[in-house]
């Protein structure tokens, strides 16, 4: 069966094309059991974020449009609007992308260790759905594995560069100490925990933490002595924040450009730093275009991630060379799968010619016959028929001349014999 990794990611799309076609929590399990039945999708899993979205699929066939067609027409969106950014990759190349992703080094951060959460996410998510088969099952294994060996052998790790720290590099760059400011974090999963731990580690001023559920953000914010809100307390807050950090999983905006004007006006237009790491996004575009503010996305970002790059380079060709041998044991075991059937084939004749050798001996030795006479004839057929057949092939492939199938039985039975050139008379 064929495997397929689908997709767009940072590399292929802007962030107006990506947060178009990212799956919300809310319909992820409509998509996964939509995906599966796609003509020749009989596995699938969703990796949706910021950066990426992408479709794991083991296919009966390699018809590619056919997923191509339903992604575009689940996002309500023309073909030639993802087309442009959409990616396929078949066999040895989506087992590659698949363990490259898992490890980061496919990530807008190169290294960065948050990614591995989310393709288990993806994998949990596809298991709930009940849309991940043997294929699929045994890939993410294999992902999470070699991951895990990369983080483990190399240094891609090693120092915390992430979308979250270089939210937070770039507020050092603001600002000349966070000591005096105040920072407002919006949502209150991973990635702003990411940012919060950092900023609180930069030493910053005062924390606020806006979240839908209060009470995930308060358990956050007492950590780090920061108090939480509601979403609806923003307006009365947003004006306190000289830096504010958004990541929530909201289809729509959660601050627009008259909230902020308002806040402007409150701080006597004393300038405000804001971060949307969200896709889609939290804070309106038009709010870029207000004096007072820099505003920042996830694409923004990347000239500042650049900068903690260098370190990683070393460490990555560590872990590209780990997941070329790793692919290639993958690879391995999907060819394995060819020969199952014929495997099982094999062993049920030998347990079929067992079971009447030994029903003849038993029947020889309840009439009273020799009990080593009978051993030494059950052996003696058992020989005989275990290799009547295989003999008889080796045999016909001389006689045709079908040195390629003697040298295959040379090496599937490990027998130390060299078969004659072809075109040669006599065996050298």
């Amino acid at each position: 069966m064929p495997v397929f990794a689908f997709g767009i990611n940072h590399k292929t799309a802007p962030v107006e094309i990506r947060e178009r076609v990212a799956f919300s929590p809310e319909r992820l399990s409509e998509g996964l059991k939509q995906l599966v039945g796609q003509g020749s999708v009989s596995e699938a899993a969703i990796l949706s974020t910021c950066n990426r979205t992408e479709l794991y699929c083991g296919m009966s066939d390699d018809d590619t449009d056919q997923v191509l067609s339903w992604f575009h027409n689940f996002h309500n969106l023309a073909r030639d609007q993802v087309e442009p950014y959409f990616y396929a990759h078949p066999e040895r190349d989506a087992v590659q992308h698949i363990l490259r992703v898992a490890s980061g080094l496919d990530s807008l951060v190169l290294g960065e260790p948050q990614i591995l959460g989310q393709m288990k996410q993806a994998y949990s998510a596809a298991n709930n759905a009940k849309t991940v088969g043997p294929l699929l099952n045994r890939l993410f294994q294999h992902t999470f594995s070699v991951a895990k060996e990369v983080r483990s052998d190399t240094a891609i790790g090693a120092s915390p560069v992430s979308v979250a720290f270089a939210a937070v590099s770039l507020s050092k760059q603001i600002f000349s100490g966070l000591e005096k400011h105040t920072a407002l974090l919006i949502g209150a999963g991973e990635t702003i925990e990411l940012v919060a731990r950092h900023l609180h580690e930069n030493g910053i001023g005062r924390l606020i933490i806006a979240n839908r559920t209060v009470e995930k953000a308060h358990t956050l914010a007492s950590e780090l002595g920061g108090y939480a809100i509601s979403l609806s307390e923003l307006p009365d807050h947003l004006a306190e924040a000289d830096i504010v950090i958004s990541s929530t999983a909201s289809q729509l905006p959660i601050l627009g450009k008259g909230a902020v004007e308002s806040a402007l006006k409150v701080r006597k237009h004393k300038p405000m730093f804001m971060v949307d790491i969200a896709v889609p996004r939290d804070i309106e575009a038009e709010v870029g275009n207000l004096e007072d503010v820099y505003l920042y996305t996830v694409d923004d970002l990347k000239e500042i991630i650049d900068e903690g790059l260098k370190s990683r380079q070393e460490a990555a060709k560590q872990a590209e060379e780990i997941i070329d041998n790793q692919v290639t044991h993958f690879l391995g075991w999907m060819r394995s799968l060819d020969a199952v059937d014929a495997i099982r084939a094999f062993r049920e004749s030998g347990e079929q010619i067992r079971d009447q050798a030994t029903e003849v001996a038993l029947r020889q030795l309840q009439s009273g016959k020799d009990p080593e006479q009978v051993v030494q004839e059950l052996s003696r057929q058992l020989t005989n028929k275990m290799l009547h057949t295989p003999c008889e092939q080796m045999r016909e492939a001389g006689y045709n001349g079908r040195l390629d199938l003697l040298d295959a039985a040379s090496e599937l039975f490990q027998l130390n014999v060299l078969t004659p050139e072809k075109g040669s008379d006599t065996p050298q």
